[in-house]
């Protein structure tokens, strides 16, 4: 029995040294020894994985290459190294996704516009969201959409504050749910009485897939498990989907029938799903209804949660730092006229704003890790050989709070982006990624966000509802929310009451 032990002792000390060396010739970037058999570095991990991931950078290097189990993995925390990952030389090279299993499942076997591999379904798909969702004329379509919303959101906080806290988290989830479905089908949920029962079940949708395809799948790594019968995190995807699927078929089915007998010519202010149904009419084998859903589920994976939670974070940073709340003020009166709302034309004239919300968004980027890329070829980064197969993380959260980067990183300082320009500055802030797969919905994401925060900030006195500095926890998902909801007491200020209903008065 002895005998043995030490024989496996010496196979698995062989086998490591082995694996090591065997890097260093292949001139494979450093890694962290030892990476045990089958489980690779999957032993360092712990949740949050950004900080984790952080701190391993920060021992290890700014490029490190791991083994997730039996998947290789390329971490970078430098923006000069992302710099190099998303250039003409590797830009197509990483513009792959993974296959995971939430990938799969959640997107129709990969045919959604974030899962789908590079090529003539992903790019048809971009071209589509780029022209059809996120163009500046599709956005100035829906302009009195999100001017509406927003003021119906502080007409509804102004109906309730005074009597008891603003849960300011449900305030930005259903204004970002309202905003997205009335472009997706003309539905509006939360605030019409008539749609309540369908509007909980689209928010249940929302968190529930947030909170499984935001959880870790150890089987995608480790595919023994998956050859065990470990099915469990599978079943879990596949009745969700089934889910979703039933809730967008019925809104696709209803649109559909609309349709009937009017003319299908594209209309101005048409639906996306409107446009996807007329598309559909012309080529009826290419847009299925399975691509139509998959194509609004990722716009709404994308849009809602990344959304509301920069919008939570950012009034949580304001509350806990009310001199920046007043500055904010003061801008706002400065640069628009007493007699009207804040609205989006004027964010060009705000500039303190707009670095509250990028400050933010350093501090607690929607994507901590951005979306994972995979490499389709062997390439080289950072001077090192990277085969192909091997996933890409950049941590974003990395390389927004080095103090190599950032002075004072930790530090919640809106004044360190007057004048920035991503563009000169290099990959330093990406909070919407880069290259050929950064996210497109910017636009519309920068406007809705900009919106909201200026109308709240114009028309109400915030304040923490005790003493205590607000909570700053971070909760586990796809897009860092907050562990607690934001609540927060507020007072009407004197012009408040008179713009919101002057204002619904000449709309009606």
């Amino acid at each position: 029995m002895d005998h043995l032990f030490i024989t496996i002792l010496l196979l698995l000390v062989s086998f490591l040294l082995a694996t090591h060396f065997r890097g260093k010739y292949a001139n494979l970037p450093p890694t962290i020894f030892p990476s045990i058999p089958i489980i690779g570095h999957l032993y360092l991990l712990k949740k949050p994985i950004y900080r984790t991931l952080a701190k391993l950078s920060a021992k290890h290097g700014p490029i490190l290459f791991l083994h997730f189990g039996s998947r290789r993995v390329l971490v970078v925390s430098s923006p000069s190294v992302s710099e190099e990952c998303f250039t003409k030389q590797n830009d197509i090279i990483f513009a792959n996704r993974p296959h995971l299993l939430a990938g799969k499942i959640l997107s129709s076997n990969y045919s959604s516009l974030g899962w789908a591999p590079y090529g003539d379904l992903w790019r048809n798909l971009r071209r589509i969201s780029t022209i059809e969702v996120f163009s500046s004329i599709r956005l100035n379509e829906f302009h009195d959409v999100r001017a509406n919303e927003g003021r119906l959101m502080i007409r509804k906080i102004l109906s309730e504050c005074g009597s008891s806290p603003v849960n300011l988290n449900k305030v930005f989830q259903d204004l970002t749910s309202n905003v997205l479905m009335s472009m997706i089908a003309r539905k509006r949920y939360f605030g019409s009485v008539d749609m309540e029962d369908e509007g909980k079940r689209f928010q249940e949708i929302v968190k529930e897939s947030f909170l499984v395809a935001g959880a870790s799948n150890i089987a995608d790594h480790l595919p023994i498990l998956s050859w065990m019968g470990v099915k469990g995190f599978e079943k879990k995807l596949i009745a969700m989907q089934k889910n979703r699927s039933e809730f967008f078929q019925g809104l696709i089915d209803q649109l559909r029938k609309a349709e009937v007998g009017n003319n299908k010519e594209k209309k101005k202010n048409s639906s996306i799903i409107e446009v996807l149904l007329q598309l559909q009419e012309t080529d009826p084998a290419y847009y299925t209804d399975e691509l139509i859903k998959s194509f609004i589920l990722n716009l709404l994976a994308a849009g809602v949660d990344t959304s509301f939670t920069t919008m939570e974070w950012a009034f949580t940073l304001l509350l806990n730092h009310p001199h920046v709340l007043i500055k904010a003020r003061n801008e706002i009166d400065n640069h628009v006229e007493n007699h009207r709302l804040v609205n989006e034309s004027d964010m060009a004239n705000l500039p303190y704003l707009r670095c509250i919300i990028n400050e933010t968004l350093r501090l607690y980027p929607a994507a901590p890790l951005l979306v994972p890329h995979e490499s389709s070829h062997d390439c080289v980064v950072g001077g090192y050989h990277v085969p192909r197969g091997t996933m890409l993380l950049i941590n974003q959260w990395a390389i927004q709070h080095d103090p190599d980067v950032w002075s004072d990183p930790e530090k919640f300082d809106p004044d360190r982006f007057k004048g920035f320009e991503s563009g000169r500055n290099g990959l330093k802030f990406m909070p919407f990624g880069s290259g050929r797969r950064s996210c497109p919905g910017e636009g519309l994401a920068t406007r809705v966000i900009g919106l909201t925060l200026g109308l709240l900030i114009q028309c109400f006195d915030w304040e923490r509802i005790s003493e205590e500095m607000v909570d700053m926890s971070e909760g586990p998902g796809l897009s860092m929310p907050k562990v607690q909801p934001l609540f927060a007491k507020c007072k009407p200020l004197p012009i408040t009451r008179n713009l919101v209903y002057e204002t619904f008065e000449s709309m009606t």
